[in-house]
């Protein structure tokens, strides 16, 4: 059986488990990472499909994250409070394809998440 892939980098610890709980509910397979530095060293074992990350993080931010995962294959999602224009050209410069604002619209994440899911089992893996 294939399983659709989620990796949620948040610092925030009651919001990732409480976004974590919700995808399962959805069927993904969910893992969380409190920080950026966690979330590089579990993607290779973990191949997710789709990475939703916080952007403002101690240490390393999520912008940074997503540079250094950029063009490897997997979807990256922004997840901000930070909507205005700077911080979305930030996150697009950094390699995020899209950029969701807290608190996040379920429905907008669920159809992103199954149109890529779909996509996915179209094009065969990502990674």
């Amino acid at each position: 059986m294939l399983f659709f892939r989620v990796m949620i980098v948040e610092d925030n610890r009651e919001a990732a488990e409480s976004l974590a709980a919700l995808l399962r509910t959805w069927g993904y397979e969910v893992r969380t990472a409190y920080d950026a530095p966690s979330a590089l060293a579990d993607v290779e074992p973990f191949l997710p499909d789709v990475i939703l990350s916080d952007l403002k993080m101690p240490g390393m931010s999520g912008c940074t994250l997503a540079a250094k995962l950029a063009g490897q294959g997997v979807l990256l999602v922004a997840t901000t409070a930070y909507g205005d224009d700077a911080s979305r050209k930030e996150s697009r410069a950094a390699g995020f394809h899209e950029h969701l604002l807290k608190p996040l619209d379920l429905e907008v994440l669920h159809a992103l998440l199954e149109g890529h899911r779909q996509g996915s089992r179209n094009r065969g893996s990502l990674i």
